[in-house]
């Protein structure tokens, strides 16, 4: 009996279900209501959506595969190892879905369709955040590039999609986005910088020559100083590798420390060499000034050389490897509406309503509750109290 008595009070603060189910039954009549309601407003609402439809082209963006004359150039010495150097971007699907969104192509999109008037922007700026808001670009795990573009006209909408690979094809068009383009831009800088060196290094020799006159040959010395250039400008030709190498890798890089350890060592060559080229004690001033002058002449030859072969080698990979745009799935006017989702709003609507008008119910039923109880009723008059001062504190 004793243990009866003691479970009593703790059954009591148990929410009981069917007490829940009791409350609910009560007020029935105002949750079927107020969801109905909610309902037909949903329905009305959906049904005054304007149609939106989303049109999508998917693309296959240029791949930057190795290129093809690598093998090549690895015969060719000097500059070979540029060949495999990574200088391209490394993953190409990023970089094309940032020209996609780039300000170039949305500024070109606004004036060819005339969105400025179609979204009622004052300026491009709106124009443009109204583009994008309206635009989807992403890429998948299979690399692809899918573009989807909504609007009320379908019709727009495929025309605006497409619009966006036409764009695309006209930046890289101009810009140099491949392994290869970067490096034949690289080496047509240096090549034409080591022409202009050659130009000037053959001029002073003949100025030299036509000054002196005739010079007596010293071949051994020549063969030597002839030697000693082929060196430099192995150095020289290494040092832009390892400079235009740092464009895509970093210094820890395995292939970027191998090519720093070659150049120390070779310059340890060309100390030895500095050390045993000395010059006979019979030439005269001029003779070493000619001497000079003739191994800057073939230390220029030598680097021309080895930059003019990576610039053609260059030139086939960039021709080859053009980055064109492949359309797999051109986009076409959609025939069914991609928004509004009727069914889903009127749904989320329906539930919404129901689940608020269950938790009024027992709002409703516990002021009523507290009403009839003068201590609960006292404490609900209470936290009025305290709610209205508070509002009132925050008002002043």
């Amino acid at each position: 009996m004793q243990q009866t008595e003691n479970m009593e009070p703790h059954s009591d603060d148990e929410i009981d279900i069917l007490d829940l189910l009791i409350v609910v039954a009560k007020h029935k009549k105002m949750i079927l209501r107020n969801t109905f309601i909610a309902a037909v407003i949903a329905i009305i609402y959906s049904l005054l959506l304007t149609k939106i439809y989303t049109a999508s082209t998917t693309i296959l963006p240029p791949q930057q595969s190795q290129s093809t004359a690598t093998a090549m150039l690895g015969q060719l010495g000097g500059l070979a190892g540029m060949a495999g150097a990574s200088l391209g971007i490394k993953n190409p699907a990023d970089l094309y879905i940032g020209m996609l969104k780039s300000s170039n192509v949305q500024d070109d999109l606004v004036k060819r369709f005339n969105l400025k008037a179609l979204y009622n922007a004052k300026i491009d700026e709106d124009a443009r955040k109204a583009l994008q808001g309206s635009t989807v670009v992403s890429a998948g795990k299979d690399g692809f590039i899918k573009i989807e573009f909504s609007d009320k006209d379908p019709k727009r909408a495929a025309e605006i999609a497409n619009a966006y690979v036409d764009e695309l094809d006209r930046v890289t068009s101009g810009l140099a986005v491949t392994e290869a383009s970067q490096r034949r831009l690289f080496f047509e800088t240096q090549l034409n910088s080591v022409k202009e060196n050659l130009a000037k290094a053959e001029y002073d020799l003949q100025q030299m020559q036509a000054k002196s006159g005739m010079i007596q040959d010293y071949p051994q010395e020549k063969e030597i100083a002839e030697s000693n250039a082929m060196l430099r400008a192995q150095i020289s030709a290494k040092e832009v590798q390892l400079s235009a190498m740092g464009i895509g890798v970093t210094q820890s890089n395995p292939e970027y420390l191998r090519l720093k350890q070659e150049i120390a060592s070779l310059k340890d060559r060309l100390k030895g060499a500095d050390a045993a080229d000395v010059s006979s004690p019979a030439m005269s001033k001029e003779s070493l000034e000619y001497i000079e002058k003739f191994r800057n002449v073939k230390y220029d030859q030598a680097v021309l050389e080895m930059l003019f072969k990576q610039y053609e080698a260059a030139k086939i990979d960039e021709a080859k490897d053009y980055p064109v745009i492949q359309v797999l799935d051109r986009a076409v006017p959609p025939e069914r509406k991609s928004k509004p989702k009727r069914a889903l709003i009127v749904m989320l609507s329906t539930v919404t309503a129901f689940m608020i008008s269950i938790l009024w119910a027992f709002f409703r039923d516990a002021a009523e509750k507290a009403n009839s109880d003068p201590e609960r009723s006292g404490k609900v008059r209470e936290l009025k109290a305290m709610l209205f001062i508070r509002k009132k504190r925050a008002s002043v």
